[in-house]
């Protein structure tokens, strides 16, 4: 099984992203046992391709000066020059 693991670097601070795709893969695609990798492969290619064809976009709830407000605790020396 160790032989058969991949590890995929992700960003510190884009890792909700990531876990947002993952999230909404298995409720909508891997929620049932699936017999093989091909099956497996072709499965997550046609959710891929159904999302990418639905075009979701994301609402920002606040404009980039209240963003950086919120942000500047985080990260006190990139924000210092805004």
């Amino acid at each position: 099984m160790a032989k058969r693991l991949k590890i995929h670097y992700t960003p510190k601070h884009g890792s909700w992203l990531t876990e947002i795709e993952l999230s909404a893969l298995t409720i909508q695609c891997l929620n049932r046992r699936i017999a093989s990798i091909e099956e497996l492969q072709g499965q997550v290619s046609t959710w891929e391709c159904e999302c990418n064809k639905a075009q979701k976009s994301v609402v920002w709830q606040f404009t980039t000066e209240q963003a950086r407000g919120e942000l500047k605790h985080l990260y006190p020396q990139i924000w210092s020059r805004y």
